[in-house]
């Protein structure tokens, strides 16, 4: 294979060293991306297993999510002080651990704080995954092997609810974590064996006071917008609360990163256009993604009548496109301008999420798959040439910062995107007038909207793109 080739002048590692760090980076990653979204379907087993209520129950789920958003930051920044290595070993290790304390757990506590050091030990590694790859693989190749990172990571994020479901019809919950831990040793085994031992890039003092204000400011915009999707006022008087909070937070953030001597996140990577508009569309795109995979298990169950195993299969169409996708995608990106591949791709998913907005009362199979697959095409092509424009527009110095900043976008846009549809049913739970099918189709269309704006955005840094060659000329 042309990524395990090997030319004169190729930065990075040799081709089957390549080949083993990618395995690591990817299982690592498909593993925190499954137990990001495959445990919400064993909730309710979860629930009655442990004798506690479904409320109680969702933070099985919200405790992974928090922790591990307001960690990413801080990963990224430490990757600089302690190397790549390091920081994904220590939370590869803390990932598979606390995966075998989530197996063995009797009570809802322990299975919470498990699931806590869960997003802490995903976070090390989901940060830097990008910036290892980057840091192993020459530049040539660096379109190709985003494209086959980002194919992992949503294709695993679109099969995880059929995997889940298969493996709860066969097995108990338990199993969903007992998996890890055969796959965490054989990552482990191989990160040790090939991703550079890196000195640390710096020897200044580790900035604490932006970490700490970069997790009260990520972790209240988490719980704001878990708050904004329940109903009743004391939810909305607590959504308002903890969005204050990050406003506050995200203030002193942004002044203490002005003034720090080495700051956690340095600003100074905003100051190239192409990279700032490559990360504001890439958290557009995740708003439409994270509206749609919600919304859609809803069309399909409540309105359609679907089984959720049916409705599972019914997703398989996305993720096959995205497998048709998005290497090509990559491979593309590696010698055109990955911001035209990427706006196009964008305006692909836009025109199949607006069939899936336009879908009828009673849809056969093929149709839903159809518009389906078209979403998972634009998707593909979008994603991994907008990923390559981000770190490429970033210095090398500068990637695990780069790579933080990929990781928060795609976490931050599936959590407000789920956000969105939380209040929007709301909404319908707050009015009979409207009926649960107009909620869920009102999701998709603004989950068009949030297309439409990535498009916007995306095209005005191909109007960069041309003003910096010309001024090359």
């Amino acid at each position: 294979m042309e990524l395990f080739s090997d030319r004169p002048g190729d930065e990075g590692l040799p081709g089957r060293e390549r080949g083993f760090a990618m395995a690591a980076v990817m299982t690592m990653a498909t593993m925190s991306v499954f137990d990001g979204s495959m445990v919400n379907i064993a909730l309710p087993q979860i629930a009655r297993a442990l004798d506690i209520s479904a409320g109680a129950a969702v933070w099985v789920s919200n405790g992974y999510l928090l922790s591990a958003s307001m960690a990413l930051a801080i990963f990224a920044a430490m990757a600089s002080h302690i190397g790549f290595r390091s920081i994904f070993v220590a939370g590869l290790g803390l990932f598979t651990l606390s995966s075998l304390g989530c197996a063995l757990s009797s009570s809802l506590d322990v299975l919470v704080l498990m699931r806590v050091l869960q997003g802490i030990g995903a976070a090390a590694t989901l940060s830097i995954g990008p910036a290892i790859l980057r840091s192993v693989f020459p530049t040539r190749l660096l379109g190709r092997i985003l494209g086959l990172n980002a194919l992992i990571i949503a294709t695993s994020t679109a099969i995880a609810p059929v995997l889940g479901g298969t493996i709860l019809s066969a097995l108990s919950w338990q199993w969903l974590f007992a998996i890890n831990i055969p796959l965490g040793i054989i990552a482990m085994i191989l990160a040790l064996r090939v991703i550079p031992a890196n000195p640390a890039a710096t020897r200044q003092p580790f900035d604490f006071a932006g970490a700490v204000l970069s997790a009260a400011m990520l972790g209240a915009l988490i719980m704001a917008a878990d708050a904004f999707s329940r109903p009743g006022a004391d939810d909305l008087a607590t959504a308002v609360s903890y969005g204050l909070i990050a406003i506050l937070t995200g203030v002193a953030f942004v002044w203490r990163q002005r003034r720090a001597t080495k700051p956690l996140l340095p600003l100074g990577i905003f100051a190239s256009p192409r990279f700032s508009l490559a990360a504001l569309t890439s958290l557009a795109s995740f708003v439409s993604q994270g509206i749609t995979f919600v919304a859609l298990p809803f069309l399909f169950q409540s309105v359609y009548g679907y089984s959720a195993f049916v409705s599972a299969l019914l997703f398989t169409p996305w993720p096959l496109g995205i497998i048709l996708a998005a290497p090509h995608a990559g491979r593309l990106a590696d010698r055109y301008p990955a911001a035209i591949i990427s706006t196009i791709g964008l305006a692909v998913f836009g025109v199949g999420l607006l069939l899936l907005a336009q879908l009828p009362e009673h849809p056969q199979f093929w149709d839903i798959g159809l518009r389906s697959f078209v979403c998972g095409l634009g998707f593909g092509c979008f994603q991994s040439p907008n990923n390559r424009e981000m770190l490429s527009n970033a210095s090398r110095e500068h990637s695990g910062y780069a790579s933080g900043v990929l990781a928060i976008m795609r976490t931050f846009g599936q959590c407000l995107g789920a956000a969105v549809v939380g209040v929007i049913l709301s909404i319908y739970a707050a009015n009979s007038v409207i009926r649960e099918a107009h909620a869920v189709k009102l999701s998709l269309w603004v989950a068009v909207i949030a297309t439409i704006l990535a498009v916007v955005i995306s095209v005005s840094r191909l109007r960069g793109q041309r003003h910096d060659l010309q001024a090359e000329k």
